[in-house]
């Protein structure tokens, strides 16, 4: 049995309460480890670190900032192994995919260490009477509460330009993917990151989460999570006047014209519907096909998803893995029932399944449902799972309406040779990316977020080390 300890002050820790959450493994249904369970006095003692630790923080050379942080990002690579199989293990799924993402998370930190170096001021002349410069401050202590679909992915992406800003941060990563995160804990304590920079909390949502939006101490809170949280932190965070970053739910149009290249359409589309098992918040979970060619994509797409293994993450030939946690195996297996009870056809999987040697686990096949109406509450809610239905239309502003009728706008795919259709859709799709014959191509140096209810602010490049700062515009006349 592994015990998870609080990263407070540059020392692993025991919670304050002595109390403890089980953590289990997706795959097998079972307990294997123990995490902190936290609570106020936890994230007071980490924010009374931060806070100690800010003044000499903020003034860090630029240049000490890129070593110690790029010292971490090379750390991440030398235990990429590890991290991924703790990442397997903690989430569900397939080594070979959380190896990946531990390549990212590596990035995330070599990126922003770079950016440490390069953020700068602006300035501007007004002509012979000043010149006024703006300053990039950073905020003080920030939280940053991160989810358990990309657990350690997401939670650099969101740590590094926090502290490449010049900012302390007090995080707290999903009660139910804990592992990764205590382990970036041993890896900032090897690269010499000065005690009280970075606090990790780990425990519920509903008492660290709460208590760290609640604290008058902390910010800003940047937060990648469910909608309904999103909106709860909002409600608190708000009226205290905090910076917020809400990355928040997703239900995606992958819209595919029949002058698409139907092959790598087809392709892409298995990726991106069932990639870690759907529970990506960038998932295309509407497949709209052009009339025309329909019956063809619909079997083609159909073969290819037969192909896909589900089971054993540690299996390299394993595409899908198994789903994070058993209230969220639950809840994925309700909609499948609610699509039926809308008169969904279930063209493949739409059960639970049980791989040989983890029976025990929360494993649901790939699924595809035909035949509903564009309006029903499978094509409108979140689901997050290996699920997705496929609707045929006929016209561009007919599956413009479709597309753009829920109440996400967080990204798209769209497949066509058209340049001009591709432009002119680009323009019109309320949503804040769009892929064009491509999924999940990503620039680090790009704004991230979604419009409507997948969001608030953007993510990225420039945009999160302004996030991260205050602007303070400086104005000196000049007297003739």
């Amino acid at each position: 049995m592994i015990t998870l300890k609080n990263y407070i002050n540059g020392a692993l820790c025991a919670p304050v309460s002595g109390n403890y959450l089980d953590n289990y493994n997706p795959a097998k249904g079972e307990v294997y480890a123990r995490v902190p369970d936290s609570g106020a006095e936890d994230v007071e003692l980490a924010w009374e670190a931060a806070c100690a630790a800010f003044p000499a923080w903020k003034n860090t050379a630029a240049e000490d900032k890129f070593k110690v942080l790029n010292r971490i990002a090379e750390l991440i690579d030398i235990h990429q192994q590890k991290l991924a199989e703790a990442e397997s293990l903690d989430q569900g799924k397939p080594v070979w995919l959380a190896k990946n993402e531990m390549t990212r998370a590596g990035q995330n930190f070599r990126f922003f260490a770079t950016a440490a170096m390069q953020f700068g001021s602006e300035s501007h002349a007004m002509e012979d009477k000043a010149i006024n410069y703006t300053l990039r401050q950073p905020i003080g202590v920030v939280g940053c509460i991160s989810p358990w679909n990309l657990p350690l992915y997401l939670f650099t992406w969101k740590i590094a330009p926090a502290l490449a800003a010049g900012n302390c941060v007090v995080a707290k990563p999903s009660e139910f993917t804990p592992y990764t995160a205590a382990l970036l804990a041993e890896i900032c304590i090897e690269a010499g990151l000065p005690n009280g920079v970075l606090n990790i909390v780990h425990g519920l949502g509903g008492s660290v989460g709460q208590s760290m939006v609640e604290h008058k101490g902390i910010k800003a809170i940047s937060f990648t999570g469910g909608t309904a949280t999103g909106k709860r932190i909002a409600s608190v965070a708000a009226p205290m006047f905090k910076k917020l970053s809400l990355e928040l739910g997703g239900k995606n149009p992958n819209i595919i014209f029949a002058d698409a290249d139907i092959e790598k359409a087809v392709k892409t589309t298995v990726n991106s519907s069932f990639l870690n098992q759907g529970e990506i918040c960038l998932c295309g979970s509407r497949v709209f096909i052009q009339k025309e060619i329909y019956e063809t994509f619909k079997e083609k797409l159909l073969a290819q998803v037969a192909l896909l293994k589900t089971g054993n993450p540690t299996d390299d030939t394993v595409r899908v893995g198994a789903i994070v946690s058993k209230p969220h195996f639950e809840k994925v297996l309700s909609y499948l029932d609610i699509a039926r009870a809308e008169g969904a056809k279930v063209l493949c999987g739409g059960a639970a399944v049980q791989p040989e040697g983890f029976e025990g686990g929360w494993f649901i096949a790939p699924t595809i449902l035909e035949g509903l109406p564009q309006d029903c509450r499978t094509n409108m809610e979140e689901i997050f799972g290996p699920v997705i239905t496929i609707m045929p239309f006929e016209t561009e502003e007919e599956v413009l309406e479709m597309a753009n009728a829920t109440e996400y706008g967080l990204a798209c795919t769209l497949w066509t040779s058209d340049l001009n259709r591709a432009h002119r859709m680009a323009g019109k799709i309320e949503s804040g990316i769009v892929w064009i014959n491509c999924w999940l191509l990503r620039d680090l140096r790009t704004p991230f977020g979604g419009m409507k209810q997948s969001g608030v602010g953007r993510e990225g490049g420039w945009e999160a080390m302004r996030f991260f700062t205050e602007p303070k515009n400086v104005c000196i006349a000049i007297h003739s």
